[in-house]
This record gives C-alpha cells, structure tokens and sequence, in this order.
C-alpha cells in the first residue's frame, strides 16, 4: 500500500514538473490557453450553468419539495429505489447539464432530504450534460447536424437510467454511512449567491487548468491517429474533444466516440462533479467507474441509433 502511495506521489510530481515546464518555456503561449480556457468558462459555461446553479438550490432550500415529488414516488422507487426528489434532481440535472446534478445531490444530502446512500446511487443518474451542449454546441455547432445532436442526447439520458439501474441495489458499508440530519436552518439569499459563486468560480479554474494541460501534452499523442488522438483529448477535456472528433471523416465513428466522451465528461468534468460531491466523501475511483460505466452504455446506444436512423 505504501509502496504504490509512493509511486502515485513520485508520477504526480512528474506530472506537474512537465506541465510547469511547459509553461516557463513559453510563458507567452499559455498565457493565452488560459485566457481561452477562461472565455470558453466565461461565455459557454456561465451563462448557462450559473443561473441553473442557484435557482435549483433555491428551489431545494424551500418546504416544497415533498409536494413537487409526490407524484414521483412510485417511479423513483420501483426504478431507481431512491427516494421521489430524486427524480426532481434528474430532471433537472438533464436540462442544465455539468456539474448542476452532482451539485443538487450534494445539496439534498446537507440538506437532510437523502442519506448518503441515496446520494451514491443517485450520483449514476444525476451527473448529466444538457441540451444545450449536447444538441446545441456539439451536434449543430459541431457536426453540423441537429439529427446527430438529438442521437447524442437520447442516448446520452438512456445511458444515465441503464446507468440508475445498475446501481439501484448498491448498498454502502453501515460504518462509512456518516450521515447526520442538519440543523433546520433558515432561508439565507446570501448564503446561497455566495455558494452558488464559489461554485461556478470552481468549475471556471478547473477548465482553465485543464485547457493548459490538454495543450501541454498534444505533443505527446500527435502521433497517434486522429481518432484515436481526438478521443484521448476529449477523455481529458470534452469540449476540445467533441470539436476535433466532428472533424473525422467517418461520421458514425465520431458520433459513437463523441457519445462516450459526453457521458463520461472528461477528467476535467469529473473533477468539476467531485468538487460538488466534496462533502460526502465519495471515493474518487467509485465515481469514475460510474461515469465509464455511463459512458459505455451511452455509446453502446448510440452504436445502435446509428445503425438504426
């Protein structure tokens, strides 16, 4: 165990050499990658995921929630075996896209609404891009092709329930279950600017530093085939990777592709999702198995959509 917590430790810090490396050589050059990093945050991500950020806390926050659920209760636990609001923070989850989900199941926990358990189970489900990227800027923006956008997000939400499905029994140790019911505590709009801010402004460095990365290391897979290059960028970065696979020639390939990247998210999403779920102490390779699991199921269903459209 210690022996691979060293080498863990010695391969991050080559890892982090080589990227400072990097960017001493040519302060200039990423200079810029950050301020592209920052305006693909400021004017893709912001606008989009900032208001869905803070109106879906807010609707969480207030004593309505049993109420707006109710008529989820049989589906949600008969499906899922999760409690009603978890069809809620699905719903919502897949119309505002990354991280919201990973952010309302982290709510719902501090907020006494789930346990722990619920929350790892829902996390399968509720870890979901939107429509406005999926459609939008991936398949008319990208591919040129709204019916592709609309393949990638039918197959995108499919994965997520086959996804649900599959975690819908997991049961965690009673040991690690910590879960405690908060103090009742009053509705603050402060409170809830501040976190919904420092959450958004969370997501922005993420992107920055992996926009760095991703430029970092191209070098390093250019020779690899373009497919297969592409997709590597976008199991790092989605955007990047979405826009360099609509550039393949075969497009079946690059839309089945682009459908694994989109439901797995990249290490950049993850990281963003992980950041939400800080609070419950959810083991880093658990999380990043669901999303490869997604991942998988997204682009299996997507295999078959094209074949079948």
């Amino acid at each position: 165990m210690k022996a691979e917590k060293n080498f863990y430790k010695t391969l991050a810090t080559i890892f982090v050499l080589f990227v400072l490396v990097c960017m001493i050589a040519n302060p200039s050059k990423y200079i810029q990658v950050s301020l592209d990093g920052i305006s693909a945050w400021a004017f893709n991500v912001l606008p989009s995921v900032l208001p869905f950020m803070f109106f879906t806390r807010l609707l969480s926050s207030l004593d309505i929630m049993p109420r707006l659920t109710a008529p989820f209760k049989h589906f949600s636990t008969t499906l899922f075996k999760t409690p009603p609001v978890s069809i809620y923070a699905f719903l919502m989850a897949i119309l505002s896209g990354y991280p919201v989900g990973s952010k309302m199941v982290a709510d719902l926990y501090l907020q006494g609404k789930i346990t722990k358990q619920d929350a790892f189970k829902m996390s399968s489900f509720c870890s979901t891009s939107g429509p406005m990227f999926i459609v939008g800027a991936v398949g008319v923006g990208m591919f040129n092709s709204p019916k592709i956008g609309y393949i990638l997000f039918i197959s995108h939400i499919l994965g997520a329930i086959l996804n649900g499905l599959a975690f819908r029994n997991y049961k965690i140790k009673e040991e690690t279950q910590d879960y405690e019911p908060p103090k009742e505590q009053k509705f603050d709009l402060s409170d809830l600017v501040t976190n919904s801010t420092l959450s958004i402004l969370s997501v922005g460095c993420i992107i920055t530093i992996f926009f760095i990365i991703i430029d970092c290391f191209t070098p390093l897979i250019s020779f690899l085939p373009d497919g297969i290059e592409f997709f590597v960028k976008g199991l790092i970065e989605i955007t990047k990777g979405c826009l360099d696979l609509s550039t393949l020639s075969n497009t079946s390939l690059a839309t089945i592709l682009a459908s694994f990247v989109i439901s797995f998210g990249g290490i950049s999403t993850v990281l963003q999702s992980l950041t939400m779920l800080a609070k419950l102490k959810m083991p880093t390779k658990f999380f990043i198995f669901q999303k490869l699991l997604h991942a998988t199921f997204s682009g299996l269903t997507t295999f078959l959509l094209v074949l079948i459209v």
